[in-house]
């Protein structure tokens, strides 16, 4: 939704997730729409895929190792 409502604006922004990548998807998604680097805390057991979706797609990828929320 954000990247819709973003639209151009999105190119060559940063976005931060609270919350880990499950699938590889997010971050495409986030690359295809301009995103440059994303800042996330990793800890899925699929950090490994989104790390080479990352560097194929030419974005960087910085993993804090930290949540800020609790659920």
């Amino acid at each position: 939704m954000a990247v819709e409502r973003g639209g151009e604006r999105v190119r060559g922004a940063v976005a931060a997730s609270d919350a880990f990548f499950p699938f590889p998807d997010g971050l495409e998604t986030l690359a295809a729409a301009g995103v440059t680097a994303v800042v996330h805390p990793g800890g899925s057991v699929r950090d490994e895929e989104v790390t080479e979706a990352a560097a194929k797609a030419g974005v960087t990828l910085y993993l804090t190792g930290a949540r800020h929320f609790a659920h």
